[in-house]
């Protein structure tokens, strides 16, 4: 499976790597990019730290999973991503802030994030935008459902949580 996964500045970096790691743990193929507001929510909600350098929060958050992981720059127009006829399977932005919700909506595009969305849309792909605006302190239970929930809508088997009516995952 081939994902590109969107990084913007809305609050909710625990999703955002839940979901990497969910989709690396699966086997997918992953294209990363972040926008400078998104790099900004990674550095302050996972390593409490917003003066990190954009390489640092890249590398911490992609951590292990380098060899699965591609990362691109925003303004990347070259990234296999920003083209409908490269082979993709799913697309999620994860934290989605309001503004490239409202960017997508209007069909305006102006980074990397915004043009793979709208691909997705474009070519009837699967698209999964995440826009939470959650206080730091959101427990680990809630960002496990909220993973659990778009693994599932990108069709990638998790064990976070338990399936309604008790079910295991």
């Amino acid at each position: 499976m081939k994902v590109f996964l969107g990084i913007t500045g809305a609050s909710g970096a625990p999703y955002a790597k839940g979901i990497l790691d969910g989709l690396v743990g699966a086997g997918a193929e992953v294209g990363l990019a972040a926008s400078s507001a998104g790099i900004e929510v990674l550095a302050t909600e996972l390593y409490r730290d917003a003066s990190l350098a954009r390489d640092v929060v890249l590398e911490r958050f992609v951590g292990d999973a380098g060899d699965r992981v591609t990362v691109y720059e925003a303004d990347d127009w070259k990234s296999p991503y920003a083209s409908g006829s490269a082979k993709v399977d799913a697309y999620v932005v994860c934290p989605c802030s309001m503004a490239t919700v409202g960017t997508l909506a209007s069909g305006a595009m102006s980074n990397l994030i915004h043009r793979a969305a709208s691909v997705a849309l474009k070519e009837r792909r699967r698209l999964v935008l995440v826009p939470r605006e959650t206080p730091l302190s959101s427990i680990q239970d809630l960002v496990d459902f909220v993973v659990a929930r778009c693994l599932d809508q990108l069709g990638v088997d998790n064990t976070l949580v338990e399936r309604w009516g008790g079910a295991s995952a």
